[in-house]
């Protein structure tokens, strides 16, 4: 169940959360405040109740197409039968309802509109060329819009951060329909690879890490980020590498790598928002 769920994702969202609001949505708080905030650790949670439900429904449409992109973690998400994934599904958003009633009502009908969102784009926005691709780009970052809400925080600066989150994770949406391209053939899903094919992908794949370079230039030069302007020129130097790999990649394996290699950026900048403030911790006790 916590391959279904994929675990380690979700302790990365909820890392994530918690690092954005003390360093970037509520940086003029205290530290103490904000990781004691009941209201934030309940929009936290059921964030990660409806993403975990999500990766399950997911699991449970894609379920003949992961024999055949994955089949060695597919044969280990076999091991919990549908029935029992389906149970979870339900037990996890209505948590996830419950969660957010502590919140508010509005908070209620904000994890509502997720839940149904990821089901629908599951159930059939997937199987769309692009729609599919944006759809899922929102929904990744539609955790962190429900502390932006919670926060009020307007400031550009923030806005600047996700659109620079936004196209690395449309990137990679894009990327693993390269990679899947076997299963999405086999299975009638209508991706931009099957659809356009390989080679206009690459151009689009091109065309986004290129529009990186605008909210990663204004984040170094326009912006007070501290030091985390080291994790923006890695990333420029990254995408370029994954740019000279996109157009001699051709292989699974090697559009897994590419996959990777924006995973890694992901990652990397979830870790890199202490670099910020490195002296928030002393300086906002």
């Amino acid at each position: 169940m916590f391959s279904v769920i994929r675990g380690y994702n979700i302790l990365i969202v909820i890392l994530a959360q918690y690092l954005t609001s003390i360093y970037i949505l509520a940086h003029d708080r205290p530290v103490r405040e904000v990781v004691l905030d009941l209201n934030l650790f309940m929009l936290v949670l059921s964030s990660a109740l409806t993403i975990a439900g999500g990766y399950i429904i997911n699991n449970f449409y894609d379920s003949e197409k992961d024999l055949i992109n994955r089949p060695n973690k597919s044969m280990l998400d076999r091991l919990v039968s549908q029935n029992t994934k389906l149970s979870f599904y339900f037990v996890l958003n209505f948590l996830a309802v419950v969660m957010a009633s502590y919140v508010s009502f509005n908070a209620v009908i904000f994890f509502s509109l997720y839940i149904f969102g990821i089901w629908f784009y599951s159930h059939k926005l997937k199987k769309l060329p692009f729609v599919g691709n944006l759809t899922s780009a929102i929904l990744t970052i539609t955790p962190f819009f429900a502390i932006f809400i919670y926060y009020r925080n307007f400031e550009t600066v923030i806005f600047f951060h996700a659109m620079f989150l936004f196209l690395i994770i449309s990137m990679r949406e894009l990327t693993k329909d390269l990679e899947n391209i076997k299963g999405d053939l086999a299975q009638n899903y209508l991706t931009i690879p099957v659809v356009y094919g390989e080679s206009v992908s690459k151009v689009m794949l091109t065309v986004l890490a290129m529009f990186t370079l605008i909210p990663t230039l204004l984040l170094i030069y326009y912006f007070d980020i501290g030091h985390m302007n080291y994790f923006f020129y890695l990333s420029t130097f990254l995408l370029f590498v994954f740019i000279l790999m996109l157009w001699r990649s051709k292989t699974k394996t090697q559009y897994l790598i590419l996959h990777n290699i924006l995973k890694f950026i992901i990652v990397a900048g979830v870790f890199c928002i202490v670099l910020i403030n490195v002296d928030v911790v002393l300086n906002r006790i």
